[in-house]
C-alpha cells in the first residue's frame, strides 16, 4: 500500500522566499524537509555564507535562541522568516513541537545567537531525537569562535581541546584548571567578562608560564587579541575591558613537562595561602600541580616563614 505524502501547513508563510545580497533580491531554491544546522556570524554580519542565506530564506521555520538576535540577521538580508524560540529554558517543551513539524514534512533551520549550533549552545538533544526519529539532519559549516580564536592566537593547532565555560565557583574552577593542565594540547575556553580576571588568575596558578592569548570581540569593531605567557596576562587581568565575548587560548605544556615548575608551584601556593589555611592550600596545590604532597607541604612552610619574615621588616 502506497503511503500518503505528509501535508504541511504553509499558512502565513511568505510568498517570496528570498534574500537580499549586494542590493539584489535573490530567490531561494527550495530545500528538502529536515533539520538544518546553520552557522551564523559571531559578530560581523558579513560573515554569513551564501548557503546559509539560501537555507534561512527557504526554511519553513527558524528555531533560534533569542528571536531578537536572529531577527537582526534576517532583517539585514531581507529574509521574511517565522521564528521559533528554542533555548535551554524551553527546550523540553519546544522539542516535541519541532519534531512534529519535521514529521509533517517541514524544513526547519536551527541557529544559535552566534556561531555554529550545538557548540556551548542548546541543540544536542534535539539533533539526537531527530536522528532517532529517522528524520534528516543537515549541517551547514560556517563561523565559529573556537576556530577563529585558534587561527589568531599564534599557538599550536595540530591538537586542541575545547573546554567551553569553566565552573563559576572558585573551588570547582581551580579543580578543573588543574585537570586541564594535564592535557597535552592547546586549550580553548569561553569566559564572560565579569569572570575573566578570576579565571585568568586560577588558570595561571595551575599552568604558569604557558603561552596564551585572550581574544575579545572577535570579528567585531573592537576586536582585541592579547598574547603572552599566561601568568603575565593574569597580571594585567584587572586592566582588561570586560565588555564583550571572550575566548581564551592556552598553548600546550612542554613535551617533557609532567609537573608544574618550581616557580609555578610557588605562585600557586602563594596565591592559595593568601586565601585559605596551609592544610587546604597544600591539598589543592598538590592536586593541581601533580607534585607529591610532602614536597608541596615543605615548600608551603618555607613560603609561610618567608612571608612572616618579610612582614617583620
Amino acid at each position: 500500500m502506497r503511503s500518503t505524502p505528509a501535508i504541511h501547513d504553509t499558512t502565513d508563510q511568505p510568498a517570496d522566499r528570498g534574500f537580499l545580497i549586494a542590493g539584489q533580491r535573490v530567490k531561494a531554491p527550495k530545500i528538502a524537509p529536515g533539520l538544518y544546522l546553520v552557522a551564523t556570524p559571531i559578530g560581523n554580519l558579513g560573515d554569513i555564507t551564501l548557503r546559509a542565506l539560501e537555507t534561512l530564506a527557504a526554511a519553513d521555520w527558524i528555531a533560534c535562541e533569542d528571536t531578537r538576535v536572529t531577527r537582526r540577521l534576517t532583517e539585514r538580508y531581507g529574509i521574511e522568516a517565522k521564528l521559533l524560540p528554542y533555548h535551554e529554558h524551553n527546550a523540553a517543551q519546544a522539542r516535541p513541537k519541532i519534531l512534529d513539524k519535521l514529521s509533517q514534512g517541514l524544513a526547519i533551520a536551527l541557529v544559535s545567537d552566534a556561531g555554529t549550533p550545538l557548540i556551548s549552545d542548546p541543540g544536542f538533544k534535539l539533533v539526537r531525537e531527530v536522528c532517532a526519529a529517522g528524520l534528516s539532519v543537515h549541517a551547514l559549516p560556517g563561523p565559529s569562535s573556537v576556530l577563529t580564536a585558534l587561527t589568531v592566537a599564534a599557538l599550536p593547532t595540530n591538537q586542541f581541546f575545547f573546554e567551553g565555560f569553566l565552573p563559576s565557583k572558585q573551588g570547582a574552577r581551580r579543580a578543573r584548571a588543574g585537570e586541564l593542565a594535564r592535557i597535552g594540547a592547546t586549550l580553548v575556553l569561553f569566559e564572560s567578562g565579569n569572570r575573566i580576571a578570576e579565571a585568568l588568575h586560577d588558570l595561571a596558578a595551575a599552568m604558569g608560564e604557558r603561552e596564551a592569548a585572550i581574544c575579545r570581540e572577535l570579528t567585531k569593531l573592537h576586536e582585541e587579541v592579547r598574547r603572552g605567557p599566561l601568568h603575565e596576562l593574569a597580571a594585567i587581568a584587572d586592566e582588561l575591558e570586560t565588555r564583550g565575548e571572550f575566548v581564551l587560548v592556552i598553548g600546550p605544556p612542554p613535551a617533557d613537562s609532567q609537573q608544574v615548575s618550581a616557580s609555578d608551584l610557588d605562585r600557586l601556593l602563594t596565591d592559595m595561602l593568601q586565601q585559605t589555611s596551609v592544610k587546604d592550600a597544600v591539598a589543592q596545590a598538590a592536586e593541581l600541580s601533580g607534585r607529591p604532597r610532602r614536597e608541596v607541604y615543605a615548600r608551603a612552610l618555607e613560603l609561610t616563614k618567608l612571608s612572616a619574615a618579610d612582614g617583620e621588616h
